[in-house]
This record gives C-alpha cells, sequence and structure tokens, in this order.
C-alpha cells in the first residue's frame, strides 16, 4: 500500500489541530514537550530530556531554568548518582500541563462539533484502530494509563 497520501494527510491535520489550539503562547512547544515528557516517564537528567526533544543540551538546560523559575519542576540529586540532577515535575507543573491539555482537548472538541457526526465517528475510529500501533512505534512514549497523552 502506498503510504504517501495518508502520511501528508495526517501531517496536514496535525499542523492543522496544532494551529487551532496554539493560540496560548504561555509555554513553548518544546517546554510543554518537556513537561509531557516529565509526566510520563518521571525524573530525568536534562541531558535525557534534550536526546528526547532534539534539542541541545544547553537549550535544555535554560528551559528547565525557566520552567524552574515559574514553579514547574524542581531539580534533586539523583538517589544513584549525587552529582548529577534530576528534573522533575512539580505538583503546580503538573496542574499546569493537566489544564493545558484540558484546554486543548475542548479547542479540538470546538474544530469537531460542527463536522457530521458520521465524520466524527469515523474519525474516532480510525484513531483508536491507529493509535495504539503508532504509540508502539513512538520508542519510550507510551503514556501513563492514568494520564493523558495529549498535550
Amino acid at each position: 500500500m502506498n503510504l504517501s497520501q495518508p502520511a501528508t494527510d495526517l501531517l496536514e491535520l496535525v499542523a492543522l489541530v496544532i494551529r487551532g489550539v496554539s493560540d496560548n503562547r504561555d509555554l513553548s512547544l518544546t517546554a510543554v514537550a518537556a513537561l509531557g515528557s516529565l509526566d510520563r516517564r518521571g525524573g530525568q537528567r536534562i541531558t535525557t530530556l534534550a536526546a528526547a526533544e532534539g534539542v541541545s543540551q544547553p537549550s535544555m538546560t535554560q528551559l528547565i531554568q525557566r520552567l524552574e523559575q515559574r514553579g514547574l519542576v524542581e531539580r534533586t540529586s539523583d538517589p544513584s548518582d549525587g552529582r548529577v540532577a534530576l528534573v522533575s515535575l512539580t505538583a503546580e507543573g503538573r496542574a499546569a500541563l493537566a489544564a493545558r491539555r484540558q484546554r486543548n482537548a475542548k479547542r479540538i472538541a470546538d474544530l469537531l462539533a460542527d463536522l457530521p457526526e458520521d465524520d466524527v465517528r469515523a474519525l474516532s475510529d480510525a484513531l483508536a484502530a491507529v493509535l495504539p500501533g503508532i504509540r508502539a512505534r513512538v520508542a519510550g512514549d507510551t503514556p501513563v494509563a492514568s494520564r493523558s497523552a495529549a498535550g
């Protein structure tokens, strides 16, 4: 099967959805991705976060400093190596991420609201069919069952 057109269509859908929810500029997409990673995987080293998000270690260090100043993350000593700091979400960071996810889910629901019910049902069925496989293929990005993966 030629996957070129479905891949192109999915990329356009992702871009449209991001554009549809991106009027909230309180956090950059990289910041949200880092917070989401901390939410899913727990405390991590800055180098691990930087590699996961595809940014340099100095850039991630600066981002973590800004998030720390806002009270969204905290650094603690790694129990296995006291010379290394682990970055973790604070309760405030978890709440901010949850609120953002909720706002984004509402915005996406608003985008879907005027579409024909059969189209929304078809989208829902397609997502249920492919999302588990896509999650499994994205290394280490399987969300914790009790948390939303939408960011």
